[in-house]
Order: structure tokens, then sequence, then C-alpha cells
């Protein structure tokens, strides 16, 4: 059996959970208009995905919003809509610091953009004092599940990719860090994903 020299976490449905229909609503009352409206902008016109792809920044996201919604829509409210939509899930964030103190080096693998990030950055205490390493794709340029984002990953955790542990609630994102070598799992639930790390030879006080 591999050792298991570094374990990535992503942030969405694992250490925080969320909703693309709050996102939809919050955005959709700040600008005037409907939640169906906004899903189309952001998703069926590619903005959320060019945003966070870091292909274009804050400030050009909410220029392209405001284009698509066919009005002007307060920077500040705009960025507080978009970006508190997420709650804490507390137990995987124990498993978490858990796997820290008994030596684990620990990194966060997600698809986000700027102001999630850094919403949940000055939130959530813990990835700021838990995690070491921070692969997100509006900083590499890629998205899960491309192979680009996992070469990343591999290379900021300086370790060999069958070395490397990753939990991800999105089947897609698991079997596409499979390909690229990494021992990837889908998230079902902290319970769970102990289990599956103690299979691994992960001894841990959880």
């Amino acid at each position: 059996m591999t050792t298991l020299k570094f374990i990535y976490f992503d942030l969405g449905k694992v250490l925080v959970d969320f909703t693309v229909q709050r996102l939809c609503e919050q955005l959709a009352e700040a600008a005037q208009t409907s939640s169906e409206e906004i899903h189309r902008v952001l998703f069926s016109d590619g903005l959320q995905v060019s945003y966070e792809r870091g292909l274009i920044s804050t400030e050009e996201f909410y220029e392209r919003f405001c284009q698509q919604v066919g009005r002007r829509v307060d920077f500040d409210l705009l960025k507080r809509a978009a970006a508190d939509i997420f709650t804490w899930k507390p137990e995987s964030a124990a498993l978490a610091v858990h796997l820290q103190q008994a030596g684990y080096r620990l990194g966060i693998l997600s698809n986000t953009s700027p102001l999630h990030w850094e919403h949940c950055w000055r939130r959530y205490c813990v990835l700021r004092e838990t995690f070491r390493v921070y692969v997100l794709s509006y900083q590499v340029g890629h998205l899960k599940p491309a192979p680009e984002i996992y070469r990343a990953a591999v290379e900021l955790a300086d370790c060999q990719p069958e070395e490397i542990f990753f939990v991800d609630d999105y089947l897609p994102n698991v079997q596409g860090a499979q390909a690229a070598g990494l021992d990837a799992v889908q998230y079902t639930g902290p319970a769970e994903l102990a289990a599956e790390l103690r299979r691994r030879g992960c001894r841990f006080n959880y």
C-alpha cells in the first residue's frame, strides 16, 4: 500500500455547503430580475465559467453581469449577494483539523472564483490555519476535471500522484483525479471519508 503524503479537500459541498439556487435568488434580488434570468446569465452564457477559470477579473465579471441583465447594480451589493451563499460543514472541517494535527499535509483543490474564495478565506479561519496548499481554478486557469489542474496539484504538493489523496463530491472530478494518478474518492459524508482514510493506513484522532 502506498503511503499517503498529501491530502486534498474540495471546498464546495465538502468543507462548505451552498446551492446554486441561493446564488441565483440573491443575485436576482440585487439585480431586480428573476432567478431564471440570473441562471441564464451565469451558466448558459458562460460568465461563471470564465470567472472561475480566471479569464476575467471581478470588475470584468461585474461589467458583463450588468450588461447581460440590462441595468447597473450596486457593485458592493452584487459582491455581497454573490459571495454570502456558504454555510460551514463543521464535521468535515473537524476531520481536516485532526488530520493536520496528526501530521498530514493538507491542501484545497477547488473550482472557485475570487469572490467566493476571498469570502470563505475571511470567514472560516480553518482554511487559513489547517491547509497549506491552495489549488484554485481561477489561479491556475483550469477547472476540474481538466487534467491540467491535477498536474498543478501534484506539482504544488511536491510528491508523486499516487501519494496524494483527494476527496470531491462530484464524481467526474473524482474520475479526473484518478485518471491523473491520484487516489481519489467521492465525498458522501465525514464518517465515510474517515473510513476511506483509515483503509489507506491513516491514523488520526477522529
